[in-house]
């Protein structure tokens, strides 16, 4: 069934997937595994190729090119989210049309403009926050999202000609060892994307948060 970008993001960030520095096995937490894992079945319920490495966790995906053109181009996210503050039980707080008002968090916490002036310049957007108790889990999810929706589109609108596309979503990039494993050979791009989400964090209130535009 098809979602939206925000539908997909808000059931990414649910799956708490922080990973785990100095640890010996890869990936570093086996929780990152659960989100890897859905997304590799995602991309085939979708009809797309998708396989998950069984060893180390990297999902690797192909949407066949509908078009003359040679170039492979990739597009990676990674699934892990820092250890520096929980990620499970993420309860995101959806803020459409933002006035420039302060936004309640849980525990009387506010994400407020005159603490983050940033948020300013996103009046009239669609702003997601955690409730200032986890972390979001924009960084990366957004990024996987996009990537799932991208797929989405491609394949619900062939009149849209690309050609060849790789994907690939990786596992412990916040503790510096995402590309430990990740085989350059398998995924098979010819040129690739990180795909990334600015996002606009307190560590001291313990929120984080992703802008959209409409």
């Amino acid at each position: 069934m098809s979602s939206t970008l925000l539908e997909k993001f808000l059931n990414y960030v649910q799956v708490d997937t922080q990973s785990v520095p100095d640890m010996e096995c890869y990936p570093s937490s086996a929780k990152q595994l659960t989100l890897l894992k859905a997304l590799s079945c995602e991309l085939q319920q979708m009809g797309i190729s998708a396989e998950m490495d069984e060893q180390y966790g990297y999902v690797y995906a192909t949407i066949p090119a509908n078009c003359p053109c040679s170039y492979k181009l990739g597009f990676i996210a990674h699934v892990d989210t820092s250890f520096a503050v929980s990620g499970a039980n993420v309860k995101p707080i959806v803020t459409p049309n933002y006035d420039g008002s302060d936004i309640a968090l849980a525990e009387g916490r506010v994400l407020s403009p005159k603490e983050f002036a940033e948020m300013n310049s996103h009046i009239g957007k669609t702003i997601i926050s955690s409730d200032g108790t986890t972390l979001l889990g924009a960084d990366d999810k957004a990024g996987v999202a996009v990537i799932m929706q991208l797929a989405q589109t491609l394949v619900e609108n062939p009149q849209i000609k690309h050609g060849e596309i790789k994907i690939a979503f990786t596992p412990d990039e916040e503790v510096g060892r995402g590309t430990d494993f990740f085989d350059v050979a398998r995924f098979g791009a010819d040129g690739a994307y990180t795909m990334t989400v600015v996002a606009l964090a307190s560590w001291s209130t313990k929120t984080s948060m992703l802008h959209q535009q409409k």
